[in-house]
């Protein structure tokens, strides 16, 4: 495939696209981010690289950051895991108290709030420093030692984390959470401030789109079958309501954030990063899910 010729096509398709999304308001730091800003960035399993954009500015990855958590918890635990989590799509906003209480503590997926909060609990109680650890982990599949958390957005995070208490304590509730309940919003605060670039995210979860290994460092993170379960749960889970949406369009599993990134998968072949900061009412962004909707309809190209 001539990706270079697609990236060329794709350049004229974002400026003719209006957006109309919103910067999210919730996280108050995540309102200094420009609105206009737009990268792109795809990177094939044999070393191919297309870009387009401001593909090399960093950006807060927050849900994203689920992606990596989840791959660290899933080898620790194997499957135990989901004896605390589940892998459906929830139906219902990704913070929702009334459906985490009416299935008794136990989050729909590691996606949504509650579910990603469960999986910092238990890297909290398997690692000794699960925060070094976690950025270890993202520096080390994305070869770039200078990722960092962004202490501005975990503070951020901190001061409006009502909602994300709630969710915690009546899991704690439920006996579904296990340490120190301010150590494990900590974690996850900081889970969700990692900068990265579009670049960077593309390499450092192209091991999905690779059976597991990285194909720069010959190194495999997590077994083929573990590679299999995390693309599933992207595909079912990666988008909060908008998951179906996100299937029957691109046709590739994925996981966005509300800094505006979104990953992308094909497996076999690549894994694309996308950030535009703008969000449509789903969370998601707007410009981000019509590129890569462009992408696959222009390439033909999607798991279905």
């Amino acid at each position: 495939m001539d990706y270079q010729k697609v990236f060329s096509e794709m350049a004229a398709e974002v400026d003719y696209i209006e957006d109309h999304g919103k910067v999210p308001s919730y996280i108050p730091e995540l309102q200094n981010v420009d609105p206009n800003k737009f990268g792109i960035h795809l990177t094939t399993i044999d070393g191919q690289n297309f870009y387009l954009g401001d593909s090399n500015e960093k950006f807060s990855i927050q849900s994203i950051a689920k992606v990596f958590s989840l791959v660290l918890a899933f080898g620790l635990e194997d499957d135990r895991l989901w004896e605390r989590v589940g892998v459906e799509p929830s139906g219902t906003p990704f913070n929702s108290l009334v459906q985490l209480e009416y299935e008794k503590g136990i989050p729909r997926n590691p996606f949504i709030n509650a579910g990603a909060l469960v999986i910092c609990d238990i890297l909290v109680s398997r690692l000794e420093h699960p925060k070094r650890e976690i950025l270890d982990f993202v520096r080390g599949v994305s070869g770039n030692p200078a990722i960092e958390y962004c202490s501005r957005v975990a503070e951020s995070e901190k001061l409006t984390s009502f909602t994300n208490a709630a969710l915690i304590n009546l899991m704690k509730a439920y006996s579904n959470i296990h340490n120190d309940i301010d150590v494990v919003l900590d974690v996850y605060f900081h889970l969700c401030s990692i900068e990265m670039t579009c670049q960077e995210l593309a390499q450092g979860l192209l091991f999905l789109a690779n059976n597991g290994v990285n194909p720069f460092a010959e190194k495999r993170v997590v077994s083929e079958s573990k590679s299999k379960r995390i693309n599933a749960i992207m595909q079912l889970c990666g988008f909060y309501d908008e998951a179906g949406e996100f299937s029957f369009k691109v046709g590739l599993p994925g996981k966005s954030g509300v800094g505006g990134g979104i990953i992308a998968i094909y497996p076999g072949h690549y894994s694309i990063a996308v950030w535009s900061p703008k969000l449509n009412a789903k969370g998601n962004s707007y410009k981000g899910m019509r590129i890569l909707e462009f992408l696959t309809t222009r390439t033909k190209a999607s798991i279905f």
